[in-house]
C-alpha cells in the first residue's frame, strides 16, 4: 500500500503516490473508483498486503502490538468476506475468553499468520500440531475450536 512512515497517519507523499498507482487524477475520478473499491478483487499477495498495512495503520505511538479487542474488530472487518464466518466467529471468541496473557496483545507475525493459517488450512480437523510451523496462538485457537465442537 506504500504507507510506511508514521503508524495511523498518511503522508501527502503516501497519498499522492497511492493515487498516482490507482490512475487517480481528480476528484471525480477517485468518486467514481470508491464503489469498486472491493477487497474481493484483490489476489492473496496484494490482500496480505492490505491486510499488513492495516494492523500497521492501527499501531499506536511506538507499540509494536495492537490490543486484543482492537484485534477482534479489524478482523471482522478485514476478513469478513475471505473467512468463513464461524472461523471468525471461533478465533474472536477465543481471544475473548483465553486467560493466557500474552494473546493481550497481538503481534504482526500472529496477525499474518492468522490469514496464512486460515487460508492454508480450511478444514482444523486435519491440522497437525505436531507437523507444522504455525505460531503458538495458531494451535491454541485450534485447540479451543476443537473443543468446541466436542
Amino acid at each position: 500500500m506504500g504507507a510506511n512512515s508514521k503508524p495511523a497517519q498518511i503522508s501527502r507523499e503516501e497519498w499522492m503516490s497511492g493515487c498516482q498507482k490507482l490512475g487517480l487524477g481528480d476528484i471525480n475520478s477517485f468518486k467514481a473508483l470508491l464503489p469498486s473499491l472491493e477487497l474481493g478483487f484483490m489476489e492473496r499477495a496484494d490482500f496480505r498486503d492490505f491486510f499488513k498495512f492495516c494492523f500497521k495503520f492501527n499501531l499506536e505511538g511506538t507499540q509494536k502490538t495492537l490490543d486484543k479487542d482492537l484485534v477482534v474488530c479489524l478482523v471482522d472487518i478485514t476478513l469478513k468476506e475471505r473467512i468463513a464466518g464461524d472461523r471468525l466467529a471461533n478465533f474472536k471468541e477465543f481471544l475473548n475468553t483465553t486467560k493466557d496473557v500474552s494473546y493481550d496483545r497481538i503481534t504482526l507475525d500472529q496477525w499474518i499468520s492468522f490469514l496464512d493459517f486460515s487460508i492454508d488450512c480450511p478444514d482444523l480437523s486435519v491440522y497437525d500440531e505436531d507437523s507444522s510451523a504455525w505460531p503458538v496462538l495458531i494451535d491454541d485457537y485450534v485447540d479451543f475450536s476443537n473443543g468446541m465442537k466436542m
